[in-house]
C-alpha cells in the first residue's frame, strides 16, 4: 500500500478510470480486512470516496458519448443520435 504522501501526490481528478478503479478496489480490500487503525480507516475512506466520485464522473462522460441507433419507419437503422443521459 502506498504511503499517505505518495497517495496525496496522485491527483484523483487527473486519474484515468482504470487506475482510479484499481486503487479503489485496493482500499476496499484494506478496509474489509479490518486491520487498519481508526485514523487510517477514515483516511482510506475519504480517499476511496474521492476515487468513487472520479469513476462515476468518467462513466457518466463515457455514457454521454455513446450513440444510440435510430430506426426509420420501416424499422431499419437510419443513423445514430446522441444518447440521452439523465
Amino acid at each position: 500500500m502506498k504511503t499517505e504522501k505518495e497517495e496525496a501526490a496522485v491527483d484523483v481528478s487527473a486519474m484515468p478510470f482504470e487506475k482510479a478503479m484499481q486503487e479503489l478496489e485496493s482500499i476496499v480490500g484494506e478496509l474489509e480486512k479490518g486491520s487498519v487503525s481508526l485514523d487510517e480507516s477514515v483516511r482510506l475512506y475519504a480517499r476511496g470516496k474521492a476515487l468513487q466520485e472520479r469513476c462515476e464522473k468518467l462513466l457518466a462522460e463515457a455514457e454521454a458519448r455513446v450513440e444510440k441507433i435510430t430506426l426509420g419507419e420501416n424499422g431499419a437503422p437510419k443513423g445514430v443520435a446522441p444518447l440521452d443521459v439523465e
